[in-house]
């Protein structure tokens, strides 16, 4: 059975997830690991073509389009990215995966779960993360910790019914599926959410 293991990072955008990640990589290297760090959409050359096409602030797409080129690029991903460096024996810590298609595509857009479950089915066939660690946080909270630095991508100018959708569908995820999705108050410090986090790596080892 291999050691390392493929970690997934969720949740709305302001709940954190960038900040734990970098975190969790430094810790993990720490230890004498090989770490390997991506995202989703992204992670190849592709898959940045089409993240920057989905996240355009101009853009619009239709629902079922948007949820499959988010399966396209997580193709390429897999073939080029993950299941490579998981053979080398590097653990993979990545800002996003399916159960964020789930989330925005199924919750806040409406796709239904069956279509996005077929496609999951058949571009992953079976293979799914180790551990997701789920970020939760109210949106109208993680919309005041956005920097207004950067123009909005496109799902950040969706209204507050969109994300609130789409934590709800986080949440339905995590039920589904409890054995694998922690679920992380992201409105405690960051000390509190690390010493968590910590707890959770220790059983991995």
């Amino acid at each position: 059975m291999r050691r390392n293991r493929f970690i997934t990072l969720e949740g709305l955008d302001g709940a954190g997830k960038t900040t734990h990640l970098e975190w969790l990589a430094a810790d993990l290297k720490a230890r004498g690991l090989e770490v390997c760090m991506t995202r989703e959409p992204g992670g190849t050359p592709t898959g940045e073509a089409l993240r920057a096409l989905l996240l355009h602030p101009q853009q619009s797409l239709h629902a079922e389009t948007e949820t499959l080129l988010m399966f396209a690029a997580r193709r390429e991903h897999l073939e080029k990215v993950i299941l490579p460096a998981l053979d080398a024996g590097e653990w993979v810590l990545c800002d996003r995966f399916t159960d964020a298609t789930f989330a925005y595509q199924g919750g806040g857009s409406g796709v239904a779960w069956e279509k996005i479950a077929a496609l999951e089915s058949w571009v992953q066939r079976g293979f799914q993360p180790d551990l997701t660690l789920y970020f939760d946080i109210e949106p109208e909270n993680a919309r005041s910790r956005m920097t207004a630095v950067r123009q909005p991508d496109r799902f950040e100018q969706e209204r507050e019914a969109f994300h609130r959708a789409v934590r709800a569908a986080y949440l339905r995820r995590a039920a589904e599926h409890p054995e694998r999705i922690r679920v992380i108050d992201s409105n405690r410090s960051i000390p509190e959410i690390r010493l968590h986090l910590r707890g959770i790596l220790q059983t991995l080892f």
